[in-house]
């Protein structure tokens, strides 16, 4: 089944409470429907505790008002209570994510980019990267094929110098790029694609340099705001389902699904 609408599909509304989240035939991706029906959840439980006025209204352009702004983040500062992390929880998670924490850490690297594009297929946009991974991870890796295929089907300027990246840091790229590359002792063609804002990545690493790891007492306060956006994100995620409980939400599938908001 083709999860792509077909041009001339009916697209259907996007409401909370009535509130229309797009324009008239307007096609949004799944993530931009979810984060404009959280930040409108939030927006008229503002209205609701009196944070906002009740003549603030919403546009079916996703944007919000100013005023709107600063009642949502007023109204998470009073919903949304955290704890400080203790020393106990922070030497654990710092223990359990060591690698996260180095520093100095490079990879030499060289990805075929499969770029998520407006109005892209995004399902066969994935065969073809699959298929590219299987490819690469069963060609010898002095054939030449990742250089090739980079030349041939990367969607990233790289792709001139054969998907070469030369050494990066974790800071040189995208955080949901060096999640996944970083902080691993894998050398060769990654055997999974790697998903990024830009799209899907087959990667190989082709060297790496550890880095250091620094004492805890020097990453301390890293380690403690690593935790509480952890700690944010699950409960404003346990606030927004309560609040799409209550609410009449259309056209978008809320349950289960990690909100933009918090990513």
């Amino acid at each position: 089944m083709n999860a792509c609408p077909t041009l001339d599909a009916p697209v259907a509304p996007v409401r909370v409470n009535g509130v229309a989240l797009q324009r008239d035939g307007e096609r949004l991706a799944d993530d931009e429907l979810r984060r404009r029906a959280c930040t409108e959840l939030l927006r008229q439980q503002a209205q609701r505790e009196g944070l906002l006025d009740a003549a603030d209204a919403a546009t079916p352009d996703g944007v919000i008002s100013d005023a709107a702004a600063a009642a949502i983040e007023a109204l998470l500062d009073r919903a949304v209570v955290l704890p400080e992390p203790s020393d106990e929880a922070c030497r654990r998670h710092f223990d359990a994510h060591r690698a996260q924490y180095r520093q100095g850490e490079r990879v030499h690297a060289r990805h075929v980019l499969f770029a998520v594009t407006p109005g892209v297929d995004v399902r066969a946009l994935r065969e073809r990267a699959e298929r590219c991974l299987l490819e690469l991870r069963a060609a010898d890796s002095a054939s030449g094929a990742f250089a090739r295929a980079a030349g041939e089907l990367s969607n990233c300027p790289s792709a001139a110098r054969g998907g070469d990246l030369g050494w990066i840091g974790g800071d040189e790229c995208a955080n949901e790029f060096a999640r996944e590359v970083f902080g691993r002792a894998e050398v060769g063609v990654l055997p999974r694609l790697v998903h990024s804002r830009f799209g899907l990545h087959v990667v190989e690493v082709l060297a790496r340099e550890p880095g250091t790891l620094p004492a805890f007492e020097a990453v301390r306060g890293a380690v403690a705001a690593s935790l509480r956006q952890q700690a944010f994100a699950t409960a404003l995620r346990q606030y927004l389902r309560l609040l799409a409980g209550a609410a009449l939400v259309e056209g978008v599938d809320l349950d289960g699904a990690d909100t933009p908001l918090v990513q």
